[in-house]
């Protein structure tokens, strides 16, 4: 008989945590509406693939890092998850910071999204691919969300990791190619709205001190 090695709560908070923050439009999919609007759906498909394929680099590189450090000690693996479940409630603080300090200063912040979005166009594919093994913030974030979720206890912590890390990943694109598909008036809001893409960060930072709360506080499988 098959048996999952995921405890059935923490599975579903993992689901609908990864959810909550794929169809959050953040820096990740901005960058693929940019593309999109610019250079049209294909070139936006093409970003969307290379951030998924950039994302697949991360998580295989964090579940060997993850692997080795359980196979070194049980201490140093529970140390990672509390550390993880810090940063996440680090992340959703910065978020709320953020909002509050472009509310102030929203000059900049529009400054700073047309610097990004004149940059010269490259291959879409490997410029996805490029943003995201480039960005520590990724590498970081997996390091953090996903060994909340591993059961330690069932073993084939490598196989756990990249199956959720995964999930993960394919969820963000999901989201990324459905505003592709509704790029036109709605994306255009998405990308130009300063109060729209404000009130999602909040509203996602709350999610991640949320779950960094919740997951440091509860028993892990």
């Amino acid at each position: 008989m098959f048996t999952t090695p995921f405890d059935a709560t923490h599975f579903l908070l993992f689901l609908t945590a990864a959810v909550l923050l794929a169809i959050a439009p953040g820096p990740g999919m901005l960058y693929v509406l940019a593309r999109s609007l610019a250079g049209g759906k294909r070139e936006g498909i093409l970003s969307a693939l290379g951030t998924f394929l950039g994302g697949m680099v991360h998580i295989l590189a964090a579940a060997l890092g993850v692997s080795i450090i359980l196979a070194k000690s049980a201490v140093a693996f529970a140390t990672v998850k509390y550390v993880g479940a810090a940063y996440l409630c680090f992340l959703g603080v910065q978020m709320i910071r953020e909002v509050r300090r472009e509310k102030a200063n929203p000059e900049n912040a529009i400054q700073r999204d047309v610097r990004r979005d004149a940059q010269p166009a490259r291959n879409p594919l490997w410029q996805g691919v490029a943003t995201e093994v480039l960005n520590p913030k990724t590498a970081l974030f997996f390091l953090s969300f996903i060994p909340q979720f591993v059961n330690r206890g069932a073993g084939h912590v490598f196989l756990q990791f990249v199956a959720l890390g995964t999930i993960s990943v394919a969820m963000n694109t999901t989201a990324d190619l459905i505003v592709i598909m509704v790029a036109g008036p709605l994306g255009e809001r998405t990308r130009a709205s300063a109060t729209f893409r404000r009130r999602q960060r909040a509203v996602t930072g709350a999610i991640m001190i949320g779950l960094g709360t919740y997951l440091a506080t509860s028993k892990s499988p």
